[in-house]
């Protein structure tokens, strides 16, 4: 298993490109804000090929360089269904300006090829098998992508902006809500192995283990919210 990622643009998101080995098929998991020469580099380092690019969520951190990695490479997107809008419509998503100063040259709308998420599936793309879980909390559409654990890795659960090491994501901007974040942390990562291996879409990895023992969030939701945990996470990220 090769899993190749960086921090990316102004926000440090972590883009990921996955493939059973160096020179096949892949996958570039949230190409966002300045990814494209990220993404390039990264599959002449390892000669792949990439045949889709897959979301965690719409907004414009993850999803910025999506039309021009898609269009390089004539491949699809997919995104779950309430957050398709943000690509078209990051203003809408952030219910703010988005800045372009900051931002610089951005590429905004959809590629040619969208298809949408739904919960449960199972995408069987490049040879490997990503399970998706809806996770709203941060974004209505949020989802995350989990792949089996094999005899040679444990399982590797991409988690976007529901769970990072130590925190989670905000739920402040339009869309998001920590009712549903908290449920989200339950239904979705509290089941998983403690060896799992975390890569989430800001900071370093982690794994389920070391966030149920330590992680405030999760340590709220598996104690069945009993206690005094944090009400509001701190910002990472949009």
């Amino acid at each position: 298993m090769l899993i190749a990622g960086f921090p990316a643009g102004a926000w440090g998101t972590n883009c990921y490109l996955v493939a059973p080995a160096a020179g096949e098929e892949c996958v570039i998991i949230d190409p966002g804000h300045q990814a494209t020469q990220g993404v390039e580099e990264t599959l002449r380092k390892h000669r792949l090929k990439p045949v889709a690019v897959v979301l965690t969520h719409g907004h414009l951190d993850h999803v910025a360089s999506v039309v021009p990695v898609c269009g390089a490479h004539d491949v699809p997107a997919w995104i779950h269904p309430e957050d398709r809008y943000m690509m078209s419509d990051p203003e809408k998503a952030l219910g703010r300006s988005i800045g372009m100063p900051l931002l610089g040259e951005l590429t905004i709308g959809e590629p040619d090829d969208v298809r949408e998420l739904t919960d449960g599936s199972k995408l069987e793309l490049a040879g490997l098998e990503l399970s998706v879980a809806h996770a709203p909390g941060h974004t209505k559409g949020s989802v995350t992508f989990r792949m089996p654990e094999t005899t040679e890795i444990p399982s590797v659960f991409f988690s976007g902006d529901l769970l990072f090491a130590g925190s989670i994501g905000r739920t402040d901007l339009p869309g998001g809500d920590m009712a549903e974040m908290l449920d989200s942390l339950a239904r979705v990562c509290l089941p998983l192995d403690d060896s799992t291996v975390v890569l989430s879409g800001h900071g370093p990895q982690t794994t389920i283990g070391q966030e149920r023992a330590t992680n405030p969030y999760l340590r709220q939701v598996a104690s069945g919210g009993q206690g005094a945990g944090p009400t509001t996470p701190p910002r990472r990220g949009m």
